[in-house]
């Protein structure tokens, strides 16, 4: 299996070492793989959205828009 490194913060790193029974890399790799698993689904829905990409944006803003306002 290929390793890969990850930079992350000191603070982070400090927290993760409280808990040394926790299998930090298979939590990190379910993690990418639930990520990956949002993405095709994203790419999927994309796929047969008939809107332009200035539509989608527009749409995307409007949606970020009216979250934030609801959560004030």
């Amino acid at each position: 299996m290929p390793t890969m490194s990850v930079r992350i913060p000191e603070d982070l790193k400090n927290e993760i070492e409280d808990h040394p029974e926790i299998n930090w890399s298979e939590v990190i790799r379910q993690s990418m793989w639930k990520y990956l698993r949002r993405l095709e689904l994203a790419d999927e829905i994309a796929s047969k959205s008939e809107l332009t990409e200035e539509e989608a944006k527009e749409l995307s803003e409007k949606v970020k828009k009216d979250i934030a306002e609801h959560y004030r």
